[in-house]
C-alpha cells in the first residue's frame, strides 16, 4: 500500500508519518520510508542523528542511475537520457517490489533500526546552494515519482512518502500515486485551508483523501475540525511526552507509545488496509499515462528532443500481472 502524508509547514505531518512508520514497522511489515519534502527531516524523526541524516544518498543525485534501471529493455524507450519524471513503465521495464534487493535500493536506501524492526528509509535529497537559480525542488521529487510509477506494492507492504508542504505536492501527478493520502491539520482555519485546497485539487482523481488532526487539546478542537472536514476526520492526536523525548533525540521504545495515540495510529492502519480492496490498477495506470502526455507536451518533447508519446505502451498495465511477466 502507498500512503503520503501532506499538510502545511509546521502541521506536524513529519512526526506523525514518522510515528506511522514505527507503529507499521512494529507489526512486522516491510516498510519504505520516503522523505520527499525540500525540508529532510524524516530521517532525524526516526531516530537517526543530524550526521547520519545528512550523510543519506539523495535520490535526486541518482535519478540517471534510477533511470538506466527502470527502462530495462523497453523498447519504446530509446535511452535513459529521453526518460522524464512521469514516463510511464511497459512491456520490458523493470518493475520494483518491497520486499525484493535491486541496485534502485542498493544505490538510495539504507537501513534505519526502529526498535526490534527496520525500515528502508529514501530521501531525495536536499535543495542546495548550487541548485538556486537553476531547478526546482520538484526535479528531484521526480525520483520518487518514477519509484512509484514502477512500484508494485502487496497487501501488508507498505511505501510511506512524507510529502512536501502545502499544494506543492499538486506540482506534479504524484498526488495520484497514493491508496490513501492523510492530510495532516491543525485545528486553526490556517490549518484546514490546506484541507480544502487540496480537497478541491483532487476531486476529479479518485484521491482517498482522510485528515490526522493534530495538535488537538480538547473537545472544543474536535468540534472544530469535524465542522470544517466533516466525515474526512479520521482521528486526532493530541499531546505526546513520548513525542516530545523523541524531539529531544531521546526516544523511549516504541511500545511505550500514550495509548490514545497508539490507537490513532491504529486507525490509520485500519483505513490504509480497507483501501486495498478499492485498488485499481487500471485507473492508476490511465493517471499514469494522463500525466506523462501532459508533461510531454509541455515541455518534455522540447527538451528530450523526442516524442514522448511514443513511450506509453497502450497495452500495458501495472500490477502483479505485470510482474508476472516480466
Amino acid at each position: 500500500m502507498k500512503i503520503a502524508f501532506v499538510g502545511k509547514g509546521g502541521s506536524g505531518k513529519t512526526t506523525l508519518s514518522s510515528l506511522f512508520i514505527r507503529h507499521l514497522a512494529a507489526t512486522g511489515a516491510p516498510v519504505i520510508a520516503v522523505d520527499a519534502d525540500i525540508n529532510q527531516h524524516l530521517g532525524p524523526a526516526l531516530g537517526l542523528d543530524e550526521a547520519d541524516a545528512a550523510a543519506l544518498p539523495a535520490m535526486g543525485a541518482r535519478i540517471p542511475l534510477i533511470k538506466d534501471y527502470l527502462r530495462g529493455s523497453n523498447p519504446r524507450i530509446a535511452s535513459a537520457d529521453t526518460m522524464i519524471k512521469t514516463t510511464p513503465p511497459g512491456e520490458g521495464s523493470r518493475i520494483l517490489r518491497v520486499r525484493e534487493d535491486n541496485p534502485v535500493y542498493d544505490a538510495c536506501a539504507r537501513p534505519v533500526e526502529l526498535d526490534d524492526a527496520a525500515v528502508r528509509l529514501m530521501v531525495t535529497g536536499p535543495f542546495t546552494e548550487a541548485d538556486l537559480g537553476v531547478a526546482c525542488y520538484h526535479s528531484k521529487t521526480g525520483a520518487v515519482e518514477l519509484f512509484l510509477n514502477h512500484l508494485v506494492d502487496g497487501r501488508d507492504e507498505y511505501a510511506v512518502v512524507d510529502m512536501t508542504a502545502g499544494s506543492d505536492s499538486f506540482a506534479s501527478g504524484m498526488f495520484t500515486r497514493f491508496d490513501m493520502t492523510f492530510l495532516v491539520a491543525e485545528p486553526t482555519r490556517k490549518g484546514v485551508s490546506v484541507y480544502r485546497q487540496y480537497k478541491e485539487y483532487a476531486r476529479d482523481f479518485g484521491v482517498d483523501l482522510r485528515v490526522v488532526g493534530n495538535k488537538v487539546q480538547g473537545q472544543d478542537d474536535i468540534d472544530f475540525l469535524r465542522e470544517q472536514v466533516g466525515d474526512d476526520l479520521l482521528v486526532t492526536v493530541g499531546h505526546s511526552d513520548w513525542v516530545r523525548a523523541m524531539e529531544k533525540g531521546r526516544p523511549p521504545r516504541f511500545e511505550f507509545l500514550e495509548d490514545d495515540n497508539r490507537r490513532s495510529l491504529q486507525a490509520l492502519q485500519g483505513a490504509v488496509d480497507t483501501s486495498y480492496e478499492r485498488r485499481d490498477w487500471d485507473r492508476y495506470t490511465r493517471q499514469m499515462v494522463h500525466f506523462h502526455l501532459k508533461n510531454a507536451q509541455s515541455w518534455g518533447n522540447e527538451r528530450t528532443g523526442a516524442d514522448l508519446a511514443a513511450q506509453v505502451d497502450p497495452d500495458f498495465v501495472l500490477g502483479e500481472r505485470a510482474v508476472a511477466t516480466a
